[in-house]
């Protein structure tokens, strides 16, 4: 007679118990959500008594009120998601553009716009050649982020990426690359470049209509082909676009709750393409097209969700130190994973 040895049934760990609780909270119903146990293993008696416990818990009824709270904040928030789609929009072009009107109309109200006319006489629009870059600073020591290919979260992972070398190396290996997101200078790389590369600052206006007079900037530098991943910043932002062109694709802060955002201020939504079946409720999200051209400046409001590829070799260099009060990181909730 064969014998065959017993199946141990699964046991109920926290792994499942956050589960339960994460269902419950989402609405499912408790007779589903035993079902499912049992399905994977679990016996009856514990599923059934697995989620009484959940249903009577203390700590599921105060986290429940929270969740309410929530679902409130994000139904306020879809008002806003659903007026946007009622008509088309654009980041609209605004020819230098006042302080005053700038103030009013785009950082007061977390409106973007592009401004142009304002970089005319840059001085840095003609000398930042790939030439001039490689002759002048090419024995500086950069550092850049290297090996993003291979790597799905390399923003994320940002810290592993690090390589430091010669500036001149580094140019001839832009010059040459044709279009690739392996390798890119960005302000995560700022710390050792800043010093290395201080005196490009000199030849950008100040822009003291929108600017105090810290006149600091973080460089960013690639082929084409480049990618900053669907994310929110902490402070305002502007993109000062030096050489080449980029294309940014950019979403409300009212349409978060949409965004899968669940590590810090990223989303897995990938902006090359977005994705409706692997994430339903992007569904209808009114995602707004722009192209940064050579000698415009983009803003970018803090928390609009922005993804952007560089369509050329670019040079952007981006500024957060406005005349107005731009201390937004400081009340910024700390990011826990559970």
């Amino acid at each position: 007679m064969t014998r065959h040895a017993a199946v141990s049934p699964v046991v109920v760990d926290d792994a499942w118990r956050t589960w339960i609780a994460e269902n419950l909270m989402l609405g499912g119903r408790p007779q589903a959500l035993a079902g499912i146990l049992i399905q994977s293993g679990i016996s009856e008696h514990d599923a059934v008594a697995e989620v009484d416990a959940a249903l009577r818990s203390p700590y599921l009824r105060g986290a429940s009120r929270l969740h309410n709270r929530l679902a409130k904040r994000d139904w306020v928030l879809g008002i806003q998601s659903r007026l946007n789609r009622l008509a088309p929009s654009e980041v609209p072009r605004r020819e230098r553009l006042s302080g005053e009107a700038f103030l009013e109309e785009h950082y007061r109200r977390n409106q973007p716009v592009i401004i142009t006319g304002m970089l005319e006489d840059c001085v840095a629009r003609t000398k930042w050649t790939l030439d001039y870059l490689s002759g002048h600073l090419g024995e500086r020591e950069v550092e850049v982020q290297f090996g993003r290919d291979a790597d799905p979260n390399y923003e994320l992972n940002s810290q592993a990426h690090k390589r430091r070398m010669p500036f001149g190396v580094y140019v001839e290996l832009v010059r040459a690359s044709g279009r690739t997101n392996d390798f890119y200078m960005t302000a995560n790389n700022d710390e050792q470049n800043r010093e290395a590369l201080q005196e490009l600052m000199a030849d950008l206006p100040p822009l003291d209509e929108y600017l105090n007079q810290e006149r600091r900037g973080f460089f960013w530098f690639g082929p084409a082909g480049t990618l900053t991943p669907f994310h929110h910043d902490l402070t305002n932002n502007f993109m000062i676009q030096i050489a080449g062109r980029k294309r940014v694709r950019l979403i409300a802060p009212c349409d978060i709750p949409s965004l899968y955002n669940q590590r810090h201020c990223f989303t897995p939504v990938d902006g090359r393409a977005i994705d409706v079946q692997r994430f339903p409720m992007m569904a209808g999200v009114p995602v707004i097209d722009c192209v940064l051209e050579p000698g415009e400046i983009l803003f970018l409001p803090v928390g609009w969700w922005h993804f952007v590829e560089a369509l050329d070799i670019t040079i952007t260099v981006s500024t957060t130190h406005f005349r107005w009060d731009n201390d937004f990181y400081s009340d910024y909730p700390p990011n826990h994973d559970f």
